[in-house]
């Protein structure tokens, strides 16, 4: 790593007045059940914030000088005040990026969306073809991502987001999904598999092995102009690193806000143990980010821990917090998948009864989701 990054790493890594990169998950209600999703969304939750509570909390973000929120759900347009909210945060300063399965991106919501200042539309799909993706993300749900792709391109919106997340089933796609883009002018943005929410489920099943891992890396390098969100900073222990800052912004540059306005560290941890508070709190969002225990504790330097005596700590920093919490490894081991595979060797050593776990979450019973699969009345 270049001596300019790892001093702005290292300084990063205090924390920062406010976050860089702020996940906000504005509703658990999905009309989907994807097998990854990391929130295991499905039912709204009656104690979602009220529109007023989703103003103030856009009003606070101004105020921290906040540029850009990650909305997300769930599926965030399903809730009637979505627009609104984005037109609100615009207004206010703040731009939004949200993350949406296309089913409401109708033609009028295409161009809605085109012609609005600071919006970015990310549309969620994991196959290059039906049959991969839904597997994943439900039957229908390749169908319905096309047809918002093809609104948001009728309407002029160039540079929309394709949001896949990389697993053993479409790791073979990944030319496929950047022709995808370039046919849409679209931009390929591609994330890591978690085993958070209903992905602790499929985690074995579906996360990349030693030698997927290093075809991911190599094309990665290779393409530089796709976007990563740093989700893959472990792979930089194979050789260059990987664009970004790579580094767990866990509670320094990043955090998540969710439907109830509880914050944690991390969108990929949702769990008690890093949980920081609730915007409902005194002082609101801006205290907890600033004088949270939790955050101040993650801001503290840290030791390489079991990761010290390997040459590479400096490249991946030991991975993420998240998979290493929700596979059982010590947060300060070596990540799951480690591409030196010390912790394929660790994994093999963890009592399944002391896995943490992801909680029930709120999906929907399958019976009742196969009833209403591609409605959006959630």
């Amino acid at each position: 790593m270049p001596a300019e990054t790892r001093r702005l790493v290292d300084q990063l890594a205090l924390g920062l007045d406010s976050p860089i990169c702020l996940t906000w998950e504005l509703t658990y209600g999905c009309n989907l059940s994807c097998v990854h999703c990391l929130s295991s969304s499905g039912r709204r939750d009656p104690a979602e914030l009220t529109t007023a509570q989703a103003r103030r909390l856009i009003d606070e973000m101004a105020a921290m000088s906040i540029f850009y929120v990650n909305v997300g759900g769930g599926e965030p347009t399903i809730r009637p005040d979505f627009y609104d909210l984005v037109e609100y945060a615009v207004q206010s300063k703040v731009g939004v990026k949200f993350s949406t399965n296309g089913y409401t991106m109708s033609p009028r919501r295409a161009r809605q969306v085109a012609g609005m200042d600071y919006v970015d539309v990310q549309i969620s799909l994991d196959g290059v073809d039906a049959a991969t993706n839904d597997a994943v993300r439900g039957q229908g749900s390749y169908a319905a991502a096309r047809r918002a792709m093809d609104n948001l391109s009728a309407a002029g919106f160039a540079g929309f987001k394709i949001s896949v997340v990389v697993t053993a089933a479409n790791v073979d796609q990944l030319d496929g999904f950047a022709d995808l883009a370039a046919s849409y002018r679209a931009v390929l943005r591609l994330t890591r598999l978690r085993p958070s929410g209903r992905g602790a489920q499929v985690w074995n099943r579906l996360h990349l092995d030693q030698r997927q891992q290093v075809r991911l890396y190599r094309w990665l390098t290779g393409n530089p102009g796709v976007l990563t969100g740093d989700s893959f900073f472990h792979l930089s222990a194979l050789g260059e690193p990987l664009a970004g800052l790579n580094m767990c912004g866990a509670g320094r540059v990043v955090c998540l806000i969710d439907p109830v306005g509880d914050v944690y560290a991390c969108p990929f941890v949702l769990h008690d143990d890093f949980k920081a508070g609730s915007v409902k709190d005194a002082g609101g969002f801006a205290a907890v980010w600033r004088d949270s225990p939790l955050f101040r504790s993650l801001r503290e330097p840290h030791s390489a821990g079991a990761c010290s005596s390997c040459g590479s700590f400096d490249s991946c920093q030991g991975g993420c917090m998240a998979a290493k919490f929700f596979t059982g490894l010590p947060l300060d081991g070596p990540d799951p998948e480690c591409v030196k595979g010390h912790g394929v060797t660790l994994l093999e050593a963890v009592d399944p009864g002391r896995v943490p776990s992801p909680g029930a979450g709120h999906s929907v019973p399958v019976t009742l989701l196969s009833s209403r699969r591609g409605k959006v009345a959630v």
